[in-house]
């Protein structure tokens, strides 16, 4: 990497460091399966792990405070029948993760208050539409319940988790698997990195690829793609040569880059981790045992290194904490956590400041976990901007509403009928109507189930 003429910068000196060894969450036993996600996810509460499971699929959910030695029997999240590839935290929601698995399904759970006491198999909702197994979940930004997952099929679905539809397939698009899929900061968009060297704008509600650009890298090796505030998209993936390299494109003219650093020839897959509030990238690459990070500006050559935190130990997957998650008074700009082969490790990226006031220019306001639209209004075709948030006097954290899921009777497939010249009343009770009628369904499924459980029982007790 050509280091440059020192340059005015605040990220300068930010400098990582490892925590305490009892700080760390020790004796997990990190998956193994070959899929290049970054098998961890954090948020403000809990910290998840895809973990090895014999005979389906698992994660570990930990309360962020339970450091230390975890007992191989501490429950997991274990509905899965195949192995777990990726998961994601609600955005506007601490309590409720997605997952994407190897038996072609997608499943979103409720972690409890406190974090598992017993193991839970019963998510609050399956989603099923993939035919090949599915490696990618990633919620909508700002819209509330809108979940993205894509799999083996080449196929990309949208879902509202809350009616457990699929109300967009964005099929024939990807000829080859998709390695990455990232909203952008409305979520008004989505760009991907595919197998065919690709990378792809998308308007999902309209269907329709936007822009793309062929051999964005050239060698073959997986590359990522994920869209920066301004709208620009930021690549990694690998020469010709076989080294890594990142890239930064404007999709308004994705000709030529505005920007293409080489790195170095090793061949872990770099993740890439943004932050939008203070425009710095960083990359960390799967097998690799550093953390480098660059920040984006608007002056050549617009991608500037700012410095690498090394260590001993390959990393094996990552987890990256949203702004709200950190702890303000220490300066603290972002926490990363580290998998090891049998551990879990928080990295902490602070800036050192002399004085103890609030750090304005380092906190300026991120998004919080509100979100702008419910998911019928997006899926209408409206738009939402981040609800941001002040870190001033730390983050407070708000009360978490519980997921509700209230499934269509997806067998009716009748046009719905116009409601405008009917009066509020009428819509009312309509809806009340339909309500009694999916409750007095879910009764009688219940009935059927009991009484085969009975029958069941019965046979046992013969």
């Amino acid at each position: 990497m050509i280091r440059r003429v020192v340059r005015q910068s605040k990220f300068r000196h930010v400098f990582g460091q490892a925590v305490k060894n009892d700080q760390c969450y020790d004796d997990i036993r990190v998956s193994r399966v070959t899929w290049d996600s970054a098998f961890c996810a954090v948020n403000p509460k809990f910290v998840a792990i895809i973990v090895e499971a014999s005979g389906g699929g698992a994660f570990l959910v930990l309360p962020l405070q339970k450091t230390g030695r975890i007992d191989k029997a501490y429950p997991t999240v274990c509905g899965h029948t195949g192995p777990v590839l990726d998961i994601d935290w609600c955005p506007h929601n601490d309590h409720v993760i997605a997952s994407g698995s190897e038996d072609c399904t997608v499943m979103v759970w409720q972690i409890p208050e406190n974090g598992l006491a017993a193991p839970l198999s019963e998510p609050v909702v399956v989603l099923e539409g993939h035919s090949k197994r599915v490696g990618i979940v990633t919620w909508h930004p700002t819209a509330r319940n809108v979940l993205l997952s894509a799999g083996c099929d080449n196929l990309v679905i949208i879902w509202n988790v809350a009616t457990g539809e699929a109300l967009i397939n964005l099929e024939d698009m990807h000829p080859d698997v998709i390695f990455s899929v990232c909203w952008s900061r409305n979520g008004s968009l989505i760009c991907t990195a595919c197998k065919d060297k690709k990378v792809r704008v998308i308007d999902p509600r309209k269907g329709k690829i936007i822009a793309e650009k062929d051999k964005a890298h050239e060698g073959a090796r997986p590359m990522r793609a994920i869209f920066l505030a301004d709208g620009n998209i930021f690549t990694t993936g690998f020469s010709r040569m076989s080294e890594r390299q990142l890239a930064l494109w404007n999709p308004k003219n994705m000709e030529d880059p505005i920007s293409v650093h080489e790195m170095d020839t090793s061949n872990g897959v770099l993740l890439p981790f943004y932050d939008p509030d203070t425009n710095v990238v960083y990359l960390c690459g799967k097998g690799d045992s550093s953390i480098r990070y660059f920040e984006i500006t608007d002056e050549a050559p617009f991608v500037h290194y700012l410095n690498t935190f090394s260590s001993k130990e390959p990393q094996r997957g990552m987890g990256y904490m949203p702004k709200r998650g950190l702890d303000v008074n220490k300066c603290e700009i972002a926490r990363f956590y580290k998998l090891h082969e049998r551990k879990c490790e928080p990295i902490i990226m602070t800036v050192p400041r002399k004085s103890d006031l609030f750090q304005d220019d380092l906190y300026p306001d991120t998004a919080g976990p509100d979100p702008a639209l419910e998911a019928e209004e997006w899926f209408e075709g409206k738009n939402g901007e981040p609800i941001l948030i002040s870190l001033k006097h730390g983050y407070v954290q708000g009360k978490n509403r519980d997921l509700k899921v209230v499934k269509k009777n997806l067998l009716d497939n009748k046009a719905p009928k116009k409601v405008e010249d009917k009066d509020d009343n009428e819509v009312k009770l309509e809806e009340l109507l339909r309500e009694v009628k999916s409750i007095r369904d879910l009764v009688t499924l219940q009935d059927r189930r009991i009484t085969k459980l009975e029958e069941r029982l019965a046979k046992v007790g013969i």
